[in-house]
């Protein structure tokens, strides 16, 4: 089974990140990026916090054999070749490179049994994996913009849970989350279950049949103060450690 050979100590969870030119003092170079919200959520669940930037996909096999945990971060739209269709308007230039390392380690993940959360973009890519598709943009499906109501802005709005869902046993019937997003699942991927909806009946929440723990969610609870989804993940990361 994948996981950290060093022993019972906290469990280490593997963050995915952008890699996007940045500025800090007088470099400006090519950086692995990631909002420090991710990192803090992690470390308020009691686990360690690992960058996992974009690389060669050869060194897949390592992380999975040594974390933990997996989350796939959000970030930039997804190739919409990947799913057959051509760009919207809307959507963002393609980033192949992070696109085929993360699809690349989230089948070595669901392979490996490995826990993982995927947010936001994560959560598209894990319904990719599974042959499923999206829409490009969601004002054009819903006719609002309540899911990402300015850019660089977070809203809120509130998710219904199937109640006998690993989601519903975690938060509840319903939940108000942080949101930004402007695409969502369109064709549901094989092997997974839509758990979690928006009150327009946006997929917000899938879960992998069989895996031990393989969730997505389209919102950013790493931007929200509720910390019962990073809790669910780092003791199922922990539960071969002990």
């Amino acid at each position: 089974m994948a996981g950290s050979t060093y022993g019972t100590g906290p469990a280490l969870i593997g963050i995915t990140t952008e890699l996007e030119p940045a500025r800090w003092s007088d470099w400006v170079r090519e950086a692995a990026l990631l909002p420090v919200s991710y990192l803090r959520a992690i470390e308020r669940a009691r686990a360690v916090p690992v960058l996992v930037p974009p690389s060669i996909r050869a060194a897949v096999p390592v992380h999975v054999e040594r974390l933990d945990g997996l989350v796939i971060a959000g970030g930039a739209d997804l190739d919409p070749g990947l799913y057959g269709e051509q760009p919207h308007e809307r959507t963002g230039p393609p980033q192949p490179y992070r696109d085929g390392f993360e699809l690349t380690l989230l089948r070595a993940a669901i392979d490996a049994d490995l826990p993982f959360l995927a947010i936001g973009r994560g959560m598209q890519a894990l319904n990719l994996v599974r042959e499923g598709s999206l829409i490009q943009h969601l004002p054009d499906a819903v006719g609002g913009d309540a899911h990402a109501p300015a850019s660089g802005w977070t809203g809120r709005h509130r998710v219904q849970f199937s109640p006998s869902s690993t989601l519903g046993r975690i938060l509840g019937e319903q939940a108000e989350v942080p949101t930004r997003h402007h695409q969502a699942v369109k064709r549901l991927g094989r092997g997974l279950a839509a758990v979690g909806w928006s009150e327009d009946q946006v997929v917000e929440a899938v879960e992998l049949q069989g895996h031990r723990f393989g969730v997505g969610v389209q919102w950013h609870p790493e931007e929200g103060d509720d910390p019962r989804l990073f809790e669910a993940l780092v003791r199922a990361a922990s539960d071969d450690r002990h």
